[in-house]
């Protein structure tokens, strides 16, 4: 009887260790996610625009395979790769992370300067030209997740880099659940956005008073500003993220002077401030950041464009985008 109460102490006590263990990876999980919000924003951002153009019935299953290939983008593909990086090569991270902040100076800064200077896109007119619906459903798919990959890459390097070191297993699976925790919020909130004129159409329709069908009309006149407010907020978000991953980057690496001369500007003016002084000295970093970015982002482009994107095409016998 003995034996079996100190089997069930045991049992008591591995279970108590389990229990912290997911406890730690839930709390690491929350906390390495909420650095990766720029991105997050973004990629919500970016997403809608794969499935515009279909019949409604269509959106949703376009975006579930979407969801589909960043699940694997992250589990399968990046989430090894990192941790074997970071298990015999960790000097090689911070590289990584300012590569894919460049990466996201650029994307914003092209965003910034096609506002500023339309132009058309081959590429698009030749998309939208596609007469097989099917083909290009397919079409549109891939170079959605494409587009995830870059993004997750980035999103699973920011988790990892923010994750406390607490062994092999406690860490695969802090980066395995904010993964998937993050594109479920991707997903579900980019479901939610294409279908929220469907559903506002409906309510305008089928609403039981007019308070309800007036919500309904709102809600179908509101999405294109909403959307388009996502876009000017995604843009912000990738100069943002993409400035702040740079200058800490080459603070670790041992070039800490942007970093310091924002701080103390920072905390200079916040000092001024009173009461707002975190906010002041969020905004103030935060901007100068994305004005970083924007700066880098505009260098880019033209070795993206003339450099890069030619290189690639010769490699891969595609034409660049």
């Amino acid at each position: 009887m003995s034996g079996l109460l100190a089997l069930l102490d045991d049992v008591a006590a591995i279970a108590k260790v389990a229990a912290a263990s997911v406890d730690d990876v839930a709390a690491q999980a929350a906390k390495a996610g909420s650095k990766v919000a720029g991105v997050v924003i973004d990629d919500a951002a970016v997403t809608p625009k794969y499935v515009t153009g279909f019949e409604a019935r269509r959106e949703l299953p376009i975006i579930w395979q979407i969801t589909k290939g960043s699940l694997f983008n992250k589990l399968v593909i990046l989430m090894p790769g990192l941790l074997a990086l970071n298990a015999f090569l960790p000097q090689a991270i911070t590289p990584l992370l300012m590569l894919g902040g460049l990466y996201l100076c650029f994307e914003g800064a092209e965003k910034v300067f096609h506002w500023l200077f339309p132009h058309g896109d081959a590429h698009v007119e030749q998309d939208l030209d596609v007469g097989d619906p099917v083909h290009l459903e397919r079409e549109r798919v891939k170079g959605a997740i494409k587009t995830d990959f870059i993004l997750s890459a980035e999103i699973m390097t920011i988790i990892l880099a923010n994750v406390e070191a607490s062994g092999f297993w406690m860490d695969a699976a802090t980066l395995a659940l904010a993964g998937v925790a993050v594109t479920a919020l991707v997903y579900g909130s980019v479901a939610l956005i294409v279908k929220m004129d469907d559903i506002g159409l409906w309510m305008a329709h089928n609403g039981r008073t007019g308070l309800g069908r007036g919500m309904g009309r709102g809600l179908v006149r509101g999405m294109p500003k909403l959307l388009k407010t996502l876009s000017v907020v995604g843009t912000a978000a990738m100069l943002w993220v993409g400035g702040a991953i740079v200058v800490h980057g080459l603070e670790v690496l041992g070039w800490p002077w942007f970093y310091e001369t924002v701080k103390h500007a920072a905390a200079a003016l916040a000092d001024q401030v009173g009461q707002a002084r975190g906010f002041v000295q969020w905004l103030v970093t935060a901007l100068a950041d994305g004005v970083l970015g924007l700066v880098l982002g505009l260098l880019l482009i033209p070795v993206a464009t003339r450099l890069l994107g030619p290189a690639l095409a010769a490699i891969t016998g595609k034409a660049g985008h």
